[in-house]
């Protein structure tokens, strides 16, 4: 796959995981104020983001645009690997 091509993916992946730890940290600020980027990277030590549904599902978006990143990252070192051995 031409580097272009995987630097956009890559860049498209950083751009909906941008948005999407702002909105996971919009929702977390709704919940409680005084919540920072670092605390919602352990929502278990905020029991009121823990019952939050909301919060839940949108922080369950958000690791999976980065589970989905790392997996496609995965992929293309493979794909190159392979692409070298043979």
């Amino acid at each position: 796959m031409p580097v272009n091509v995987r630097e956009r993916l890559d860049a498209l992946f950083d751009q909906m995981i941008d948005h999407q730890r702002a909105k996971v940290l919009r929702i977390a600020r709704e919940i409680n104020p005084t919540i920072t980027p670092d605390d919602v990277l352990n929502p278990h030590d905020f029991p009121e983001l823990n019952a939050d549904a909301q919060y839940n599902f949108e922080d369950g978006i958000l690791s999976g645009y980065i589970g989905a990143q790392m997996a496609v990252r995965a992929e293309l070192a493979a794909l190159a690997h392979a692409g070298e051995e043979g």
